[in-house]
């Protein structure tokens, strides 16, 4: 697959002058025709050209399916009257055919006056910069993108490496094993890396991802940690990563070669007990009588204290002898000698208040007296 000869340009310009009495914008890729998740480096600039307004800049590349965005440099000089702003970019696109790439940019205009303001406030008296903004058009990157040779896996420049801890183990025994992933490219993550086979069994970890963005590429090193276990021997087949090098325009290949596994068998009588343990199951009432012992103690205790609040309250109920006695005395005499007569001392503050009430003071009422005398009978 050839590209055209517009490969040979090194940062062919997409240079667009806006607002040419304030600032210039300039807009750079240097590749418009990439392969699929090939990294296209995006270059952005705006320098301020008219020194009289104080302009203060927001950009971003908007976001989108067909391509992801990583940021790997800005540098922004905000020195009044003489702003500048200069940010790198890689755009990684996720599907061959034309993609345009799309960018919002505010020109955000105030004076030292405003600024001076905004500087004046501290923490506890934040003031907001008064500016008047514009949102500017900028026309779209346009991408014509190549599609990958069928059934890649990998875009860049890569080198794997495994390790298998042993080739010999017991049956059952877990074996670990380690794939490493390392170089240039679109991060090499991927769902799998060995296939599951019947002849064993395959424990899988989520990978291991180390990818630092820069100007001259993504590195990335991504480590696979799974291990196997089987019950018998068997050979762990050849795996193979297709792979493609967009800067070469070539395909090749990333082999995990086939490696034979022996597995010892392990004698199964020193895998069962002699003795069970736990003990085998079986049906203990015990418990069950012990819990019916309970709930019969709870029960007659429970009936026991019902019954007795039901006499205490049929008690009450009952009418005393002596309060019809009390009822029937005619005046305060009759009640006086009534009650010494009982020789009970509950009566003993009812009497001196009768005594009170015949001989000095303060008077209380006949009925007062005898609601009191029988209120000692409850």
């Amino acid at each position: 697959m050839k590209r055209s000869l517009g490969k040979w340009f090194v940062l062919l310009l997409l240079t667009h002058l806006l607002c040419a009495e304030d600032f210039t914008a300039h807009i750079k890729a240097d590749n418009h025709t990439p392969y699929v998740k090939e990294a296209v480096l995006l270059s952005v600039d705006f320098n301020q050209t008219n020194p009289e307004p104080v302009l203060l800049f927001q950009f971003q590349v908007l976001p989108s399916k067909a391509y992801r965005i990583h940021q790997i440099y800005a540098h922004h000089d905000d020195t009044l009257h003489h702003t500048q702003h200069h940010n790198l970019y890689e755009i990684y696109p996720l599907r061959p055919g034309d993609i345009n790439v799309t960018f919002r940019l505010v020109k955000r205009v105030t004076n030292d006056e405003k600024v001076r303001y905004f500087a004046s406030g501290d923490r506890d008296d934040f003031k907001k910069l008064d500016t008047t903004d514009h949102l500017i058009p900028l026309p779209p990157l346009t991408l014509h993108v190549n599609p990958l040779p069928k059934a890649t896996q990998l875009v860049g420049d890569f080198k794997l490496d495994y390790s298998l801890k042993t080739k010999q183990a017991k049956a059952y025994e877990p074996i670990p094993m380690k794939v490493t992933i390392t170089g240039n490219g679109y991060p090499p993550v991927l769902s799998q890396i060995i296939k599951p086979n019947k002849a064993f069994t395959l424990f899988t970890e989520k990978p291991i991802t180390h990818i630092r963005h820069s100007q001259k590429g993504t590195h990335s090193t991504v480590i696979y940690p799974m291990a196997i276990s089987a019950a018998h021997s068997f050979t762990l087949p050849e795996t193979t990563l297709q792979a493609f090098n967009p800067k070469t325009e070539r395909s090749y290949k990333l082999t995990i070669p086939a490696e034979p596994i022996t597995i010892t068998p392990v004698d199964k009588s020193t895998l069962v007990d002699k003795v069970d343990n736990p003990k085998p199951l079986r049906v203990n009432w015990q418990w069950l009588y012990t819990l019916l012992g309970y709930l019969s103690a709870f029960i007659a205790g429970f009936a026991t204290a019902w019954l007795m609040k039901q006499r205490r309250k049929k008690n009450r109920m009952q009418t005393h002898p002596l309060k019809a006695k009390i009822d029937a005395c005619a005046d305060e005499k009759a009640l006086l000698a009534l009650l010494m007569a009982q020789g009970d001392k509950r009566f003993e503050s009812v009497i001196g208040k009768l005594e009170a009430s015949l001989y000095g003071s303060p008077k209380q009422t006949l009925k007062q007296l005898k609601q009191e005398a029988k209120e000692q009978l409850s």
